[in-house]
């Protein structure tokens, strides 16, 4: 809440400036309008002190406890991300001393307790046929009245297709922040989530905290968490769900191939913008055949209409850890490298010797992609 001393205040007109949101209006004092988001600007130029913010301080935080992670699934079977989520969410219980759990929602009683091999200490199920197919307003309503019953501190959601959607609808429903597309999550002293995510087209890593409301939630992309067992003793709760679908109905479902997702390939092959042309493509297309790999490419690539968005690596595509990554014809922009940095084994093809993409190349060739490709493809076909 913002209040204006009248007495105190001069008429100098400088908050009204020095808004940043165009909140400040002019009559006889300031006036705020609904575009005001309390960031204080007013506040510290006003050189009277006329104006102070009030802030609220939230609600009391100190009963909440646990963290939380939605264990997403595709057919019933339940994808990785949740695994790399709860590997996370077990590195941060040690320093919070705070139990993991998991949610899944399910068509039939799936076995879930492949969960507590990853760490989930207590596994909550929802299982109805409702749950077969994704539904954003039945998940998002269960899971928010999960959340309100048992009152974690921390809320861990993959960042993938359906996360994104269904994040936002339950924070909106919760009443507290949420920070997407994650690459790091850590505790500070305050015990506090330190939620990192690329900002300014990743030009900086911005670091948000939540400490007025609970759960701190945050979506976490793909991959950038290597999973890892933690098996526990599970205690697993079947929980009646009290959604009535009555306004959604799927009409039509598309299910594509899963030659087109390259976020859990173990070879990629990937090209960008020093391919030249969209047939430059159809020579990565053949080197991915001989190795049984999935093709990549830079945003370069994908904005040239040489390949569709799906196969974008980097920030604003997927982030990617395979076995091996061969990088062709991309330079190595911080955008795309933050996408396929943590690949195990990298080989770059470059004509420029003094390409990014080299630095962080565990092989580099340099020379045309249009040369070392095909000599390449005739040995690897050679030796099958």
């Amino acid at each position: 809440m913002i209040q204006i001393n009248k007495t105190k205040c001069n008429k100098c007109r400088r908050c009204e400036k020095a808004c940043p949101f165009d909140a400040v209006s002019f009559s006889d004092y300031p006036e705020f309008n609904e575009s005001c988001v309390l960031c204080g600007a007013c506040e510290k130029i006003c050189p009277t002190k006329a104006i102070s913010i009030k802030r609220t301080s939230g609600k009391d935080t100190s009963e909440s406890s646990g963290i939380l992670v939605f264990a997403e699934t595709k057919q019933d079977m339940i994808l990785d991300i949740s695994f790399e989520l709860l590997t996370k969410a077990n590195e941060l219980s040690e320093k919070l001393d705070e139990k993991v759990m998991a949610v899944v929602l399910v068509s039939e009683n799936t076995d879930v307790s492949i969960l507590a091999e990853y760490g989930a200490s207590k596994i909550y199920v929802f299982a109805d046929t409702d749950f077969k197919k994704y539904n954003s307003e039945a998940y998002a309503k269960v899971i928010s009245d999960l959340v309100k019953e048992i009152n974690p501190s921390i809320f861990l959601i993959g960042a993938t297709h359906i996360g994104r959607e269904l994040a936002p609808r339950i924070s909106s429903r919760l009443k507290t922040g949420l920070t997407a597309d994650c690459t790091c999550l850590d505790i500070n002293e305050n015990g506090l989530l330190m939620q990192t995510r690329p900002a300014f087209g990743g030009n900086i890593m911005a670091t948000i905290y939540t400490p007025n409301s609970r759960p701190q939630m945050a979506t976490v992309r793909q991959k950038v968490i290597k999973k890892k067992k933690n098996p526990k003793n599970p205690e697993i709760i079947f929980k009646q769900s009290n959604y009535e679908n009555k306004d959604i109905k799927i009409i039509k479902e598309t299910i594509f191939s899963k030659t087109t997702d390259i976020t859990d390939a173990e070879v990629i092959v990937a090209g960008g913008r020093g391919m030249g042309k969209k047939q430059g493509f159809d020579l990565l297309e053949k080197l991915a055949d001989t190795l049984g790999a999935r093709v990549g490419a830079s945003r370069a690539a994908v904005e040239s209409g040489w390949v569709d968005y799906p196969m974008q690596v980097g920030l604003s595509g997927k982030t990617v850890r395979p076995k091996i990554y061969i990088a062709c014809g991309i330079s190595g922009a911080v955008q795309h490298i933050s996408g396929m940095e943590n690949s195990d084994y990298i080989i770059a093809i470059n004509i420029d010797e003094n390409a990014p993409i080299f630095k962080i190349a565990d092989l580099g060739i340099v020379g045309d992609v249009y040369e070392v490709l095909p000599r390449l493809i005739s040995k690897l076909k050679s030796k099958v």
